[in-house]
């Protein structure tokens, strides 16, 4: 059973950058045409994807945060990360990794076979 756990601060400050690591057991991040996504849920409003990163390594972002986010991997740990630079309030969130199978539904997060538990993000000074 693949499971997907969140982890990082809980509070990072105003122009900082936000950095969270999602760890994947019971199944590998290469695992063939699979794509594993950071996707967030800021308070009052619906989840917003905001990237991904496919088995192959090939990254993908929304292009309303491409300037400010990159996600990367470790395959020795397992591991994959999200890097959201010069933060505000508006990045409040709940912040979730996810993975789906097949790059056609990476949008499409009703269609996510698996959900990290969701870690709670707020920017404030």
């Amino acid at each position: 059973q693949v499971q997907l756990q969140e982890s990082g601060p809980g509070l990072v400050k105003p122009s900082q950058t936000l950095s969270l690591t999602c760890t994947v057991s019971g199944g590998s991040i290469t695992a063939n045409y699979y794509y594993w996504s950071w996707i967030r849920q800021p308070p009052g409003k619906g989840l917003e994807w905001m990237g991904a990163i496919a088995y192959s390594g090939s990254t993908y972002y929304s292009p309303s945060l491409k300037s400010r986010t990159s996600i990367s991997r470790d395959t020795s740990k397992n591991q994959f990360t999200l890097q959201l630079s010069s933060v505000t309030p508006e990045d409040t969130a709940v912040y979730y990794c996810a993975g789906v199978f097949d790059s056609t539904y990476v949008h499409a997060l009703r269609a996510y076979d698996y959900w990290g538990q969701g870690t709670q993000v707020t920017v404030s000074s």
